[in-house]
């Protein structure tokens, strides 16, 4: 495939906006959009999403499903239970590569991209009160990793190794959502949580306001020690409450992915709405500002499906 990155020719597309009437699928069409826990990122953008679908796809019955995110999703799409989802490029790499270790039973083959959306952070919030301010001053303190073999759990995996650490090393490890982790901290109950969102998930914007945190840096040679499809980036100053200073970590590339069976006309559809109606994905989160649709194809783990290759040879991203 070439690639052709003309701004002029992208952003004349994307300016054109659809026609009031609805765009017309299949009457049986089922559009199940499945994101992550609800005090995450994925689940209200996932919600903005089901309803730009829901509101322009007619004879479509759109629905959203609150999930565990990445990994679960990846496998109930290769199960036929959902038409688009929301994963860590990371875990759609494993997917593919049908790593079992990463809580795949095999190669996910059915999987298809619709688009590369905006970074993860990787963001170590740990309470002022628990004294961790460096990676090694976890050590014998509680962390909270996320679910069991989650998007997020692989990347606490990730970060964990490459700074020569292992749980083994903390005092005690916890695999929980993002808000129950953010409770167990107000209690007093939990030192420290490690979440892979967009920058101000609700969750951490939640944790800032109710008690003083530190944010735990991830140096930039650790992060290179990891390789791609992690980068290093900042976590900028303001972000959160009391947050006075940018703060080295690592973050890794969002990918909005269907499968094999879902119609390539419904495809199509949900890619062009996707960008067609992005400021109410940003309305929904801020975290879609990180959404450029000249990048929607770039580091793509797994092959596009036919509708989303339909629409960007359309806006003239591919040839």
């Amino acid at each position: 495939m070439k690639l052709h990155y003309s701004k002029l020719l992208l952003a004349g597309a994307v300016a054109v906006s659809t026609s009031l009437a609805a765009l017309s699928v299949r009457a049986d069409e089922f559009v199940n959009v499945l994101t992550g826990g609800t005090s995450g990122v994925y689940y209200p953008l996932g919600v903005a999403l089901s309803e730009i679908y829901g509101k322009n796809m007619e004879g479509a019955h759109v629905q959203v499903q609150a999930t565990k995110a990445s990994v679960e999703n990846l496998n109930l799409l290769q199960q036929g239970k959902g038409e688009i989802a929301f994963s860590l490029g990371d875990s759609v790499q494993f997917a593919w590569q049908g790593n079992t270790e990463a809580g795949f039973p095999g190669k996910l083959d059915k999987l298809r991209a619709i688009a590369a959306i905006y970074p993860n952070y990787i963001q170590i919030v740990a309470t002022q009160e628990s004294g961790v301010k460096t990676l090694s001053d976890l050590k014998g303190k509680s962390l909270s990793v996320g679910a069991p073999a989650s998007g997020t759990e692989l990347n606490a995996r990730a970060i964990f190794e490459a700074s020569g650490m292992s749980y083994t090393d903390l005092g005690k490890v916890e695999y929980l959502p993002f808000g129950d982790s953010v409770e167990l901290m107000k209690n007093r109950q939990l030192d420290a949580t490690l979440q892979s969102a967009g920058l101000g998930v609700a969750s951490l914007r939640d944790l800032s306001t109710a008690l003083p945190i530190n944010i735990v840096a991830v140096p930039a040679d650790e992060v290179t020690k990891i390789g791609a499809p992690y980068v290093a980036t900042i976590i900028p100053k303001g972000t959160y409450e009391g947050q006075a200073e940018d703060v080295p970590t690592a973050a890794v590339g969002n990918i909005l992915v269907t499968r094999e069976g879902v119609s390539d006309e419904t495809a199509y559809q949900m890619t062009k709405l996707l960008f067609e109606h992005l400021d109410q994905l940003i309305a929904a989160h801020a975290a879609a500002k990180g959404i450029d649709p000249a990048k929607a194809v770039e580091g793509l783990p797994i092959p596009l499906h036919p509708g989303a290759e339909r629409y960007y040879k359309e806006i003239g991203l591919i040839k």
